[in-house]
């Protein structure tokens, strides 16, 4: 009976223990709050909530389990927590200025049998300080690789680094390293090739963080390139002839701009008597023996580059008869024209002489077409013999 009774007692403690836990569970439920995210130096709001509240004290804990109000009352002397309401359903107090030491698991408790509790992780952001850019050389040639380098200092949780170059994105090596306060340090290189189309142009360094937007730094690529060089015709206009003089310019840019600029004859000497004066190249008085390849050559720093002009100089009065032949079709076009014109009239005119050639009409027979005879169609003429009048005709 004893080792009955022993079992007994003990399957009804078991019962009692798991319809404890149980009902504990289901009672949980009625407490309720959220996880709290909030910037440094900024204020956190923790909400303890009940629902169906049976007059139950509720309190709210620091992560040290220190209470910072039981009910409506603050124990703890930090003022910055302030309560900003107070009911049977609700506790919800306010914490100002938060560092980051106030980070850490706040609890809601709720005063029943046994007590019920909730948990609300307050989660301190620091965000990052301005990132810096740092570039291996300030100044790249065309054709090299540049290597440029952004750090983000001080930041929780750590910050993401993104890269462009005008309207294109790159790729970057980052690493972060955690430092003895919990806050973060990330370091972002990226490497590429310049052209001389890079010159001026924008690169940044985008940091992305959940407490801070916009916060980049940005550098312009400097790129050195070799000149351009293109040569212009001053003078003359047109062809150039025998007798004529010649001008010709070099326009050479590049960075740095260009130090030296040369002309020169491919293959030939430059004629005796031609005059160079910076970039100007001038040449009077041309005959045939000056035809040929003139080249202006000019460079910097980075390398040279060229531009060539050919020449060729035609007889003093080369293309003057062209305008003439020109004159000389249009004046022989009007004049055909007009003599078509001319004959097309004499065609019609002779032909309407033709068609009323001989025809002509006389008043004699009027009156004669009726009469019966020719008797009586003379005496009824008109133009017959009895009449005064002699008929009168007239030949065109």
């Amino acid at each position: 009976m004893a080792i009955t009774g022993s079992g007994s007692l003990a399957i009804s403690f078991y019962v009692l223990v798991i319809s404890a836990a149980f009902l504990h569970k289901v009672d949980s439920q009625n407490l309720a709050t959220d996880n709290v995210s909030v910037i440094e130096g900024e204020t956190a709001t923790i909400s303890c909530r009940v629902r169906d509240n049976d007059d139950s004290v509720i309190q709210l804990l620091n992560p040290n389990r220190q209470t910072i109000y039981f009910r409506d009352v603050r124990p703890l002397k930090d003022s910055r927590f302030q309560l900003v309401n107070f009911s049977d359903n609700e506790l919800r107090v306010s914490l100002s200025n938060v560092s980051l030491s106030d980070e850490g698991r706040y609890v809601c408790q709720l005063y029943t049998d046994p007590p019920q509790e909730a948990y609300a992780d307050i989660t301190v952001l620091v965000p990052p300080g301005s990132p810096i850019i740092e570039s291996r050389e300030d100044k790249v040639s065309e054709g090299n690789e540049t290597e440029l380098t952004c750090i983000s200092m001080g930041s929780k949780p750590a910050a993401s680094i993104r890269w462009m170059k005008g309207e294109d994105e790159l790729t970057g090596e980052t690493t972060v390293e955690e430092n003895y306060d919990r806050m973060f340090t990330i370091t972002s290189r990226v490497r590429f090739s310049v052209t001389k189309e890079d010159d001026g142009v924008p690169v940044d360094c985008i940091v992305d963080h959940p407490a801070v937007k916009d916060l980049l730094a940005q550098r312009h690529l400097e790129v050195l390139y070799k000149p351009e060089v293109k040569i212009v015709v001053t003078y003359p206009d047109g062809l150039t002839r025998e007798g004529d003089n010649l001008d010709l310019t070099c326009i050479a840019e590049g960075k740095p701009q260009p130090n030296q600029i040369n002309w020169l004859r491919v293959d030939e000497d430059v004629p005796p008597h031609a005059v160079v004066t910076g970039s100007d190249l001038y040449i009077e008085n041309l005959n045939k023996s000056y035809n040929g390849t003139y080249r202006c050559v000019a460079s910097n720093a980075v390398g040279e580059a060229y531009d060539d002009y050919t020449l060729y100089v035609y007889d003093s009065r080369a293309g003057e008869g062209a305008p003439q032949k020109i004159d000389h079709a249009v004046i022989g076009g009007v004049v055909a024209v007009v003599m078509f014109a001319i004959l097309c009239a004499l065609i019609v005119l002779g032909r309407y002489f033709a068609r009323h050639k001989g025809t002509y009409f006389t008043h004699e027979a009027k009156g004669a077409d009726d009469a019966a005879d020719a008797d009586t169609a003379i005496i009824n003429a008109e133009g017959g013999h009895n009449n005064t009048d002699e008929k009168k005709e007239y030949y065109i």
